[in-house]
This record gives C-alpha cells, sequence and structure tokens, in this order.
C-alpha cells in the first residue's frame, strides 16, 4: 500500500560550481530479496595467533530493482509525469550508470605515468631510465550512500550494474527495465585514502553508525541466548 513503507534509495553527492548537490536515486519498488555477502579479512600472517586479521570483514550486497514509467505518471506528481512523459524511465537509469564513471573531467580517467625523452630521433613516449616522468591525474569513481532504512545507511562503491530494459515508448525510450546491483560497502580504512570527496565524512560517519547499531543489536540479543539456554536444561 501507497505510503505505508520507506523506499530504499542510492546518494550520490553531485560536485556543482557552489557546493556539492545529493542526487538521491529512490528505489520506485523495493527489491524483494537481497544478498548480504561476508567475506573474512586477509590473515595478519601472525603464526602464534591464527585468528589475527588485517582490518575489516569484506562486505557487499547485490539485488534487482525494477522501474516503470506508467506508474511515474500515474503517481499524481507533475514533475515525475513530465520527465516520464517525455524520457520514460532513461533519467533513473542515467543515474544509476553514472555511478560506475570517475567523477571530474575527462583527462582525469587516464592512469598510471607518462615518461617523455627526448633523443636525436626527436621526442619519443615510454618507461625508459632517461626520461622525465609525470604523473598523470587519478579517476576516481564517487561514493555511494546506500540507504535501507534508518538502521542500514553505509557508504558503498557500485561495483557491477546490468539493465534490462523490456519496454520502450513511440520514440524508443525504455519505459520498462530491470537494474542488477552490485555493491562493495567501504570500511573506514579505504574512505580515509580518499581525496576531497564531499561524501568522504558523511560516509565515514554512516559507517560509524550503522556499525554500532549492528553491536546493539548483538548485545539485545544476549535476552534469547538466555532464554535457549534454559530451554536446554534438562530440568
Amino acid at each position: 500500500m501507497p505510503g505505508k513503507f520507506m523506499h530504499g534509495a542510492l546518494v550520490q553527492f553531485m560536485p556543482t560550481f557552489l557546493v556539492p548537490l545529493p542526487n538521491v536515486i529512490v528505489f520506485q519498488y523495493n527489491p524483494e530479496t537481497i544478498t548480504h555477502n561476508w567475506t573474512q579479512p586477509p590473515s595478519a600472517g601472525d603464526r602464534t595467533n591464527p585468528l589475527a586479521v588485517k582490518g575489516m570483514p569484506g562486505e557487499s550486497f547485490s539485488m534487482s530493482i525494477a522501474m516503470d514509467a506508467s506508474d511515474m505518471i500515474a503517481d499524481g506528481s507533475p514533475v515525475a509525469e513530465g520527465i516520464a512523459t517525455v524520457s520514460g524511465i532513461y533519467t533513473r537509469l542515467a543515474a544509476l550508470e553514472m555511478l560506475l564513471y570517475p567523477t571530474g573531467s575527462a583527462e582525469a580517467g587516464l592512469l598510471g605515468s607518462v615518461s617523455v625523452s627526448v633523443g636525436a630521433g626527436g621526442v619519443s613516449a615510454g618507461g625508459g631510465a632517461s626520461g622525465a616522468s609525470s604523473s598523470v591525474p587519478q579517476s576516481q569513481v564517487p561514493v555511494v550512500l546506500f540507504v535501507w532504512g534508518p538502521g542500514r545507511i553505509v557508504p558503498v562503491r557500485v561495483t557491477t550494474l546490468n539493465i534490462t530494459e523490456k519496454l520502450y515508448d513511440t520514440l524508443l525510450n525504455p519505459t520498462h527495465a530491470d537494474a542488477t546491483l552490485g555493491l562493495t560497502v567501504l570500511t573506514p580504512e579505504e574512505l580515509a585514502a580518499l581525496g576531497d570527496d564531499p561524501l568522504k565524512e558523511v560516509a565515514k560517519a554512516a559507517y560509524v553508525y550503522s556499525q554500532g547499531l549492528r553491536q546493539a543489536l548483538a548485545v539485545a540479543n544476549l535476552a534469547n541466548s538466555v532464554e535457549s539456554i534454559i530451554g536446554m536444561l534438562p530440568i
């Protein structure tokens, strides 16, 4: 029923001339299932302690979301109706696609370094020892917040996106599609390596908040543990 449930969302801060603005991609329909994956962190290599690890465990989500222009037109919002009439769900798809693109200028997409050496034959590019090496700016994909209710707000990187377009309008704009998303949660150690990303501090706070809530819920489970132990006793 409309208005009874919160909608999940992905939040990216878009760079502008003045201040970063949030680009909120609200799930039109909440996914029916979400796969929450965990992996053990690398071993610390300490032979005296087999449980020693390096950092936090790996955490990821995968889900499929549906989008439909007909419901956008019928929901009564003039803005949503106008966008859906002109471009179908193309704006929603484009917003998802941009989560995989590096932020900043197109030149920032070049990685590595360029070395230039001048010899008798002219100028050549390469990695020779005699060449002068200059760094090329490294590109960076945006930090995204995955919001799934007030109890789960985590910073993620969108790692995979598969879109299946199913219906089109007369101008071949997609009007119905399913998108499968893969999200990897970023740890505080990984967030510390970010540059001047406007979402850096917010992302750290979101991770700490969600982790603190998880720890509190784990402690609350002790009440269930006590009841389970009493039920196991023979008396």
